[in-house]
């Protein structure tokens, strides 16, 4: 699809250039909100309170009377990477607290669905437990909540997901999204919740004499799994949540990960000195999923919960192979997608509705919401992809667009027509919802014209924010180095990516789709490019002259040498 490249405004960036940042590090800050120095301190001493977190403290005393009375424990997970990094967190760190009797339940997704169902409470209750604590999920749980009531099981809601107008009868909710919360950072994830509940459970444990001198625990060993579950989960990355991913980061660079992240990185050819934000989102985070939509969550929880490195490598390659296998599925279920949309007559964009609701029998209900992902970055339209659940029921997974949160539009939707919708949840950007299938053309035709009524002055044509032209002069090793290191990057705060005109040089196709090019800008010397999953129709094309890219700096490391590599986001023919 074509994209419009538009540069972002340069600010003004004094102040950052008199504290010694390179004029263009200081042009980057500056276009993400960035305009004084001392906003780029992310040391853990500047992490907000947990105090600040509602009812965070009610919790901690509520855990630490739990392990007093050395209570049953259960945690109820979600089934990605958030949940599955939010579990471990919190049974690895209750375990190192004194809890003898904490155990997890990640049920699978296809049998009892999202959240703490009344099932999965009837399933819960077999382990008879005194406190169930939810991780990433529960906001929605009214009847589940209602149900382990009935059988006297204790609840803690730990969520971050936005809540709906009726809040669970739980014990305590911690969510920073939550009515009366005035927590400055909503953008916690799920593993950042429970991080800071641990953090405050600590600090009561503390003032209870619960800790022998010298033996109470540090919870600098929980970063590396906030660090994960936070990138994962593509939260947009505030100053508090940079904080929580450059302290995890720069642990498991220092070789100081967890044995199952340690695992994780090696299947994935991803070298731990060199980790940054991305190789968590797009390396380890999908290996960690794969067990939640194909097979059994538990897999990556006890991958995470590993205390050795050979008992992490036989759960991590499991992983690795689930990933594989998700891939092969994705690939089949995208093909399948595209004929639809081709046959819809929707590839050229005339016509193109607000948004695509997209349905197929055999689908995998466990890959829909990468499809979902991946035609919403091709066609730029909130898209909905569905699957068979059960019977006389459909499963979607929904990814929207900036400036239409599709959350808000399924609760329109349901408003608007009551019975489309059996039941929903999410935030803007992603939600999960469950229909009659005898209703999907009639959701189908309501959630186009509820997004259309939303989309106002939304840009529906895909645009590629640009932090400008680079000077031939800074297409340069040492900066690209400096700025591959400068964020953490990610969502709300990208990395950066430029744009100009380039001499194409030459051209040719590594592995199955991926375009090795070899530019040169204006005035200055060749330099390597690689553009990735190119379009095999248009490239390789030996009559093309010049080039538009959008492209980010980035350092090649081969054989123990490192080179200059520009990859390119978007490639576009300078017609002659």
């Amino acid at each position: 699809m074509h994209k419009v490249i538009r540069r972002r405004e340069v600010p003004e960036t004094g102040p950052l250039r008199e504290a010694g940042l390179h004029p263009l590090l200081a042009r980057v800050y500056g276009s993400r909100g960035i305009d004084a120095p001392e906003q780029l301190d992310l040391g853990l001493e500047r992490l907000l309170p947990p105090d600040r977190l509602l009812h965070a403290g009610h919790a901690a005393g509520l855990l630490a009377d739990a392990l007093a009375a050395q209570a049953r424990i259960l945690v109820v997970g979600d089934f990605d990477a958030d949940g599955a990094t939010s579990t471990a967190l919190v049974v690895s760190t209750l375990r190192r607290f004194g809890c003898d009797s904490v155990d997890y339940l990640v049920p699978n997704r296809f049998e009892y669905g999202y959240g703490l169902t009344p099932e999965i409470v009837a399933l819960a209750a077999g382990a008879a437990p005194d406190l169930i604590i939810t991780v990433d999920n529960g906001i929605s749980s009214i009847e589940g909540v209602a149900a382990a009531r009935e059988l006297g099981i204790t609840t803690l809601i730990t969520d971050h997901h936005l809540p709906g107008r009726e809040l669970p009868a739980a014990e305590v909710i911690v969510n920073p999204n939550q009515p009366g919360c005035a927590f400055p950072s909503k953008h916690l994830a799920g593993v950042g919740v429970i991080f800071y509940i641990m953090l405050a459970l600590r600090a009561e444990l503390r003032a209870r004499g619960h800790f022998s001198a010298g033996a109470e625990p540090s919870l600098g060993e929980c970063l590396d799994l906030v660090a994960l579950g936070t990138v994962a989960d593509v939260v947009p990355l505030d100053r508090n949540n940079r904080i929580l991913v450059n302290a995890g980061l720069r642990r498991i660079r220092a070789g100081r990960a967890r044995p199952g992240i340690e695992a994780l990185l090696e299947l994935a050819s991803r070298r731990r000195e060199r980790l940054v934000a991305s190789d968590l989102g797009f390396a380890v985070g999908p290996r960690i999923n794969a067990a939640g939509r194909l097979d059994d969550m538990s897999i990556g929880i006890e991958c995470l919960l590993a205390e050795d490195a050979a008992g992490a490598m036989i759960h991590a390659t499991r992983l690795h192979q689930l990933n594989q296998d998700r891939r092969v599925i994705e690939r089949d279920m995208q093909a399948e997608a595209l004929q639809i949309i081709a046959g819809l007559g929707l590839e050229e964009g005339a016509g193109t509705p607000a948004a695509l609701t997209l349905y197929q029998g055999g689908w995998h209900q466990g890959v829909i919401g990468i499809l979902a992902s991946r035609i919403k970055d091709r066609m730029h339209r909130p898209t909905i992809a569905f699957a068979d659940g059960e019977p006389g029921e459909l499963k979607g997974s929904a990814r929207s667009i900036p400036g239409i949160h599709i959350r808000d539009i399924l609760d329109a939707v349901a408003t608007r027509h009551p019975g489309l919708i059996d039941r929903f949840g999410g935030h803007a950007m992603a939600a999960g919802l469950t229909l009659p299938a005898a209703a999907y053309e009639d959701f189908a035709a309501a959630f186009v014209a509820e997004v259309q009524r939303h989309a106002g002055d939304v840009e529906l044509q895909a645009v590629i924010e640009s932090d400008g032209e680079l000077d031939a002069a800074d297409l340069d090793l040492a900066l690209a180095g400096e700025l591959r290191y400068a964020g953490p990057w990610g969502q709300h705060f990208p990395e950066p990516v430029f744009d100009g005109r380039f001499e194409l040089v030459s051209q040719r196709l590594v592995g199955d789709k991926h375009l090795k090019l070899v530019l040169r800008p204006p005035g200055g010397d060749i330099v390597d490019a690689i553009a990735f999953n190119v379009d095999l129709d248009t490239w390789p094309d030996e009559s093309v002259r010049e080039v538009d890219i959008a492209y980010r700096l980035d350092v090649n490391e081969f054989r123990g040498r490192q080179s200059l590599q520009l990859v390119v986001e978007y490639l576009s023919i300078v017609r002659q």
